[in-house]
């Protein structure tokens, strides 16, 4: 597809239909008005003349179009996002469960392979540790605001094995269960 063509029949049924299984294929663009949109717009209906096709918003954008506000075309989100979004909500739901990246694939219909770059790429950390940071909060929680023992809070958050998470607790907020609940006790917090 050439940037800024005018667009083929299937495209412009696409438009002319606001066919929403379209959408991210292209972006449209009209002259006289100089806004583009996403094919499944609920906008009037442009005049065919006047419509450009484009692959993507930056080309839409180079083009000196400006997005639209209804159908918010430069907001979307790829694919890959919401699918690590899910898997994320998963995990928060799920913390206290034994979650493995076997688990987080079957889960969410993916590979393991593809879930861990896929998850390292979005969200900067892998899955393990993305897994581990939330249990340390709800960790760090539980330690605050509940007279639970270590072992008790480490079983709540995932984690069976008490040394482990004593260790894993050290490493991720630099004190131990015990001296992280003394330290908040004392604050007055």
């Amino acid at each position: 597809m050439a940037t800024g063509s005018r667009p083929a029949e299937e495209q412009w049924n696409a438009i002319i239909r606001c066919d929403s299984d379209y959408d991210g294929q292209f972006f449209y663009a009209v002259q006289s008005t100089g806004i583009f949109c996403r094919p499944s717009c609920k906008s009037r209906p442009p005049k065919r003349e006047h419509v450009r096709i484009f692959a993507t918003c930056t080309e839409a954008i180079d083009g000196n179009f400006r997005p639209c506000k209804r159908c918010k075309p430069a907001d979307v989100h790829s694919p890959d996002q919401e699918w690590i979004q899910r898997i994320t909500d998963y995990i928060h739901r799920h913390c206290h469960e034994a979650l493995t990246l076997d688990v987080l694939a079957t889960v969410s219909h993916g590979s393991p392979y593809h879930l861990h770059r896929t998850f390292k790429r979005i969200q900067g950390r892998t899955p393990l540790e993305y897994i581990q940071d939330v249990r340390m909060d709800r960790a760090r929680q539980l330690l605050a605001d509940s007279g639970k023992t270590v072992a008790d809070i480490g079983r709540e958050v995932g984690l069976e094995n008490s040394a482990y998470f004593i260790t894993l607790f050290k490493k991720k907020t630099g004190l131990t269960p015990s001296s992280y609940r003394k330290l908040h006790d004392n604050s007055g917090t």
